[in-house]
C-alpha cells in the first residue's frame, strides 16, 4: 500500500482516491512573463478543491496548445490579472487545456464518471445555470463560456487538475497517455468547424482548403475531411511537410511561400497595389485547381491564420461556400472585400471550440481508430516551457505535442505496475 503523504513526487502514485494537500505544478507568474521557456517554472502549490459537479483528475499527460504561449507572454491578455479582477486570489497561472488522466475524486452530484476511470478532458467550461444556456443557447456560445487552462486556473500542467463533469470523456484504450492528451482541443475545434455550421458542412466530394495542414488543427482537419468523403487540400510553409499531409489523406499540398500577396488588402483606390494583390490571389486559386486536378473552388475554407490569409480565403471560396475561422495566429485585424461576400453569397463564420455533444462525437472517432492524434513529440514535465517555446517559434515538428506528467515514461496505455 503506497504511503499516505501530503505531497508526492512526479509519477509517484498515491493510494487511489487519496487527495494530498499539495502538488507539483509547472506554472506562470506575472514577473516571468516573456519567453515561454523562461515563464514556466515547477513549483509546489495546494491541490484545488472540487464542488458538487466537479471532478479531480490525476494528470497522466498534458497537451501543448498555442493559448498558453499567449499566457506565458502575458499578451494579448494577462490571464492572472483578469482572474484577479474577477475576484480569484491566486497570483499564478497553471495552464494546460488538454489532458489524459485518472478520475481521483468526484463531487456528490457527478454520475457520468467514477474514481478510477481513465479519461481525456475537453477545454470547454461554462455555467450550466447561466440565463442564456437555460434559454436554450448552445453552451459553447454562452457568455459564461471559458477555456479551461487558459481563461481558468488549475489546468493540466500539474499533478492534479479540476474540471466540470461534462469535460470528461473515455480515454481510447489503444492510445498511450501522451497520445490521448494531444488531440481534444484541436480535434473538437476542427470537428465543429467542419460539421457544426449546417448547411455548410463537409460532404462527399467537397473540396476543402485547409490552412496550416501540418499543424495540430490542420492535421485534424485533413483527417476529418477525409473521413467525411471530402477532398482536403493542405497549405504548408515548407516542402518537407508535404508527405506528412499526404499520408493523413490530403489530395494535394500548396506551399504558401511560393506566393507573396499575404497580409491586409491594399486600398482599392491604389490601382497598382490592388492589381498586384489580385494577381497573387488568382495565382493561388489556380494552384488550388492544379493540385485538386479540376477547376473547382473550395466549398469550405478551414481558416485560422486570419489577418494574412482571410482576404484570399474569402476571394477564392466557392459561390455560396463558407470560410470558417477559429483563430488569428497571424493577426486579428483582417480585411474582407465585401463585394465577393455579398454578391457571391459567401459565408464568413466564426467558430470556437465545441459543445459537449461534438466533443463526444469526435472522441468516439478517436476511440474507433478513425482519427490519429498525430503525436509528433513528447516532453518531460520540466520541459513545459520548452515545448511552448518551440511552438512560439514555429520550430516544432508537424502534428501535436504532449507533456508527460504522472506518466513515468512514454508508451504507457495503462497505470504502470
Amino acid at each position: 500500500m503506497p504511503e499516505v503523504k501530503d505531497l508526492y513526487e512526479i509519477g509517484e502514485m498515491p493510494p487511489l482516491g487519496h487527495v494530498p494537500k499539495q502538488m507539483y505544478a509547472s506554472l506562470i507568474r506575472a514577473e516571468r512573463f516573456g519567453r515561454p521557456e523562461d515563464a514556466f517554472k515547477v513549483e509546489v502549490v495546494d491541490v484545488p478543491s472540487i464542488g458538487p459537479k466537479q471532478v479531480l483528475v490525476w494528470v497522466m499527460a498534458a497537451g501543448t496548445n498555442y493559448n498558453n504561449v499567449w499566457a506565458a507572454l502575458g499578451t494579448p491578455v494577462n490571464v492572472i490579472a483578469a482572474r484577479n479582477r474577477a475576484g480569484e486570489p491566486e497570483d499564478f497561472h497553471i495552464g494546460g487545456s488538454d489532458a489524459s488522466g485518472i478520475v481521483w475524486a468526484v463531487g456528490d452530484q457527478v454520475t457520468n464518471v467514477k474514481v478510477g476511470d481513465h479519461v481525456v478532458l475537453s477545454c470547454g467550461m461554462w455555467d450550466e445555470d447561466a440565463p442564456d444556456i437555460q434559454a436554450g443557447l448552445d453552451p459553447i456560445m454562452s457568455s459564461s463560456n471559458k477555456i479551461w487552462g487558459y481563461e481558468t486556473n488549475y489546468g493540466s500542467f500539474a499533478q492534479f487538475t479540476r474540471v466540470d463533469y461534462y469535460q470528461c470523456f473515455p480515454k481510447a484504450p489503444q492510445l498511450t497517455w501522451e497520445g490521448a492528451a494531444a488531440y481534444m482541443l484541436v480535434g473538437a475545434t476542427a470537428y465543429r468547424m467542419l460539421h457544426g455550421w449546417a448547411p455548410h458542412v463537409v460532404t462527399p466530394g467537397d473540396p476543402v482548403l485547409v490552412w496550416g495542414g501540418a499543424g495540430g488543427l490542420g492535421s485534424m482537419a485533413i483527417q476529418l475531411v477525409r473521413e467525411a468523403g471530402g477532398v482536403p487540400i493542405a497549405v504548408v510553409s515548407e516542402e518537407n511537410k508535404y508527405e506528412f499531409c499526404l499520408q493523413l489523406g490530403a489530395k494535394g499540398v500548396i506551399n504558401r511561400k511560393e506566393f507573396s500577396h499575404w497580409g491586409r488588402l491594399p486600398d482599392v483606390d491604389d490601382a497598382a497595389a490592388f492589381a498586384t494583390w489580385m494577381q497573387g490571389a488568382r495565382a493561388f486559386g489556380a494552384k488550388f485547381w492544379e493540385v485538386l486536378g479540376e477547376r473547382k473552388s473550395p466549398k469550405l475554407v478551414f481558416e485560422h491564420p486570419g489577418e494574412a490569409t482571410i482576404p484570399t480565403s474569402v476571394f477564392m471560396v466557392d459561390n455560396g461556400g463558407m470560410v470558417v475561422i477559429c483563430a488569428g495566429t497571424s493577426g486579428y485585424n483582417a480585411d474582407v472585400d465585401l463585394r465577393y461576400l455579398w454578391m457571391r453569397q459567401k459565408r464568413l463564420q466564426g467558430s470556437h471550440f465545441a459543445n459537449t455533444e461534438q466533443c463526444a462525437e469526435f472522441n468516439q472517432m478517436v476511440v474507433d481508430g478513425k482519427i490519429d492524434p498525430v503525436l509528433s513529440e513528447t516532453f518531460a514535465f520540466n520541459e513545459v516551457g520548452r515545448s511552448h517555446q518551440l511552438m512560439h517559434e514555429n520550430k516544432h515538428a508537424p502534428g501535436n505535442m504532449a507533456i508527460l506528467v504522472n506518466a513515468t515514461r512514454p508508451g504507457l496505455t495503462d497505470v504502470p505496475a
